[in-house]
């Protein structure tokens, strides 16, 4: 038989539960990088049972980022970032910038990863360039087709001051290739290429960190991901503001709602028991 009072106890925790999501969306509407957490329900005989922990994966806008080292990935995927026991974690917040020792990084430290360029732009493993199509196949241990990703390095040369003692400058292109630039701009060398890994379920990877993930046996194997590069830019976040703001009052109203029936299941049995004891 159903039970109206078990319904309305489960659609009360689960609509906190909503609202929990909804306001920690709002607070991070301006948080550069936070992907929008999104909250489904199902309903069953016995009330109603939220799917948590999905995420809004469309692309959240570009603003302009702290330096011009900050990057902006315009399509499917994300940065591979490797911390300090080799662990690789992805992330959409290109907040990065070369330390002191001309390793890219990330704001906490993390080794931003790329490939090793020939000055052809091809892709290097080992001494052999990789072939094009096999670049696309399956990636493995983060690099595509079994090519490892590498710290992204551009050191200054103390005898004079150029990055690896031949560039004046370095510029990010669209496809992800870090070009260093000499003779006044005229020479331009392929270096890197940033690695861009996506897969195949993203909605399963593992938030370890605020805007960083890591993959799970759900989420699948990393492939290569799709997208532009920008530079100077970093991605806000992708709330919808309007769109929480309308669920919120929605949420509001649906637990005001499981409160009242709660209450009235509560003074039925009440009345109840009463009876029966009298």
């Amino acid at each position: 038989m159903h039970d109206g009072f078990i319904t309305a106890l489960n659609t009360q925790k689960v609509t906190r539960y909503w609202i929990n999501d909804i306001t920690e969306n709002l607070v991070n509407v301006y948080t550069p990088g936070y992907r929008e957490k999104q909250f489904t329900f199902k309903t069953f005989l016995d009330g109603s049972v939220g799917n948590m922990g999905l995420r809004n994966l469309s692309q959240g806008k570009s603003q302009p980022g702290t330096s011009d080292e900050n990057i902006f990935l315009e399509g499917n995927g994300y940065f591979v970032l490797r911390n300090d026991k080799g662990r690789l974690v992805y992330t959409r917040l290109g907040e990065f910038k070369f330390d002191g020792e001309g390793v890219y990084r990330s704001k906490d430290g993390q080794a931003v990863q790329g490939y090793i360029l020939n000055d052809k732009g091809e892709i290097m493993n080992g001494a052999k360039p990789v072939d094009a199509e096999s670049f696309v196949d399956t990636a493995f241990d983060g690099g595509a087709a079994s090519v490892p990703t590498t710290n992204i390095k551009l050191w200054i040369d103390p005898s004079n001051g150029k990055y690896l003692g031949k560039y004046e400058e370095f510029e990010f292109k669209d496809d992800g290739i870090l070009y260093g630039k000499a003779d006044g701009g005229k020479v331009m060398t392929p270096l890197y290429k940033v690695a861009i890994i996506n897969f195949h379920n993203p909605q399963q990877l593992f938030e370890v960190s605020e805007g960083q993930y890591i993959e799970t046996v759900d989420s699948g194997r990393p492939v290569v991901g799709r997208g532009e590069v920008r530079s100077g830019l970093i991605e806000l976040s992708n709330v919808d503001f309007d769109a929480n703001t309308a669920y919120y009052q929605q949420a509001q109203m649906q637990l005001s709602l499981a409160d009242q029936m709660v209450k009235s299941h509560k003074t039925l049995l009440q009345n109840a028991i009463e009876l029966m004891s009298s």
